[in-house]
């Protein structure tokens, strides 16, 4: 009997050390540090307006971060900016974010262009998410392609299928092919 509770004993204080090592190791492997361009991304990414028409970018000089791209609301542009501030590191914000025009030739093209991409095999896939890996910016019937897409051939085609657009002036292909960040 007495041999029992000895072992019992020791069971029981064999898997305290144990927990107690793992809970260690959970408590000192602590995540590295975001940066201040990885802050940026995630506050821009959240914007709660922030859709498939939209495009911004940015740029990190020390502690000052420039904005730039186009986007459909006045809304999207200052949140940014204010969303942008808040990041720990950042000091100061220039925002070159442009506001595109209202105007039914551009919401036809987008439409249009939306459907098009949208109805291709393949290419849905990059419109379908709340943040999408492809952005169709559409400037006074200039179409501008932007974000990331897995392959050469779906580069092609997003062009070929802008290109043949309706009452679109230009296309402006910007895609990166980068199999890592394209859905």
């Amino acid at each position: 009997m007495r041999s029992y509770k000895s072992l019992l004993v020791f069971a029981v204080a064999i898997l305290l050390v144990s927990f107690g090592s793992v809970s260690a190791q959970n408590f000192t492997d602590s995540k590295p540090e975001r940066t201040i361009e990885q802050n940026v991304k995630s506050q821009i990414l959240k914007l709660p307006r922030y859709e498939v028409f939209d495009f911004i970018s940015f740029e990190v000089n020390g502690s000052t971060v420039t904005l730039s791209g186009k986007v459909r609301n006045a809304f999207n542009k200052g949140e940014a900016e204010k969303r942008v501030e808040d990041v720990p590191g950042v000091t100061r914000v220039v925002n070159n974010i442009e506001i595109l025009p209202v105007g039914s030739l551009d919401e036809s093209i987008r439409r249009n262009l939306y459907r098009s991409l949208s109805n291709t095999a393949g290419l849905s896939r990059y419109l379908w998410h709340v943040n999408p890996s492809v952005r169709l910016i559409v400037d006074r019937g200039h179409i501008f392609l932007e974000g990331n897409v897995a392959n050469k051939g779906d580069y092609n085609l997003m062009n070929i299928i802008a290109n043949g657009i309706p009452g679109s002036f230009s296309v402006t292909n910007n895609l990166v092919i980068d199999d890592g960040k394209a859905r």
